[in-house]
């Protein structure tokens, strides 16, 4: 029998924020909740840098508090510390198409980061934050490799795909979308 793959995933906190209980009915609540719950299930581990931790702690639902700690007892989180790439940095803040999209990538810039020192890959509701990333992507080869999954969006089948070993597909990476 073939080793169980378990990926390390960088979970943003915006879907912390949106997983609801049970009782949950809203749809991006739904599929929050379910992402995670498949994420503990099929034995996939959740990256927790200070930053991730952090925003965590400010935004996380009362399921998605309890989902961590149950990760955390299974030993399902990977505490790393990650050093800001500098030249990254300073590359989006040269190609960044306005002050506002300049500011978006750097606040979020930090879950690449995790990402590129991980498995690639970040799962995220942020949708414009994607795209921008996308954009510079053209410039920035760095982000081409990242993988990045919208729990919410179904037409990405996320839950399938993290059955199935959340493997790194090129259609997924930014340098592709």
């Amino acid at each position: 029998m073939p080793a169980k793959i378990s990926r390390r995933l960088v979970i943003d906190a915006s879907i912390a924020h949106a997983s609801g209980g049970e009782e949950a009915t809203f749809p991006t609540s739904k599929n929050c909740r379910d992402f995670l719950i498949a994420v503990r299930a099929i034995g996939h581990r959740a990256v927790m840098t200070f930053a991730i931790t952090a925003e965590w702690n400010n935004h996380q639902s009362h399921f998605a508090r309890r989902w961590r700690r149950s990760m955390e007892a299974r030993k399902q989180t990977m505490r790393v510390s990650v050093p800001a790439d500098s030249k990254l940095r300073e590359k989006i803040k040269r190609i960044a198409a306005s002050d506002v999209a300049r500011e978006a990538m750097l606040k979020d810039l930090h879950l690449v980061e995790a990402a590129q020192a991980t498995d690639q890959t970040v799962a995220s509701l942020d949708e414009n934050v994607r795209s921008l990333f996308v954009s510079a992507s053209r410039s920035a080869g760095e982000l081409k490799s990242i993988v990045w999954v919208n729990p919410d969006k179904t037409k990405e089948q996320v839950l399938a795909w993290l059955k199935n070993g959340a493997k790194p597909e090129k259609k997924r990476t930014l340098g592709l979308q």
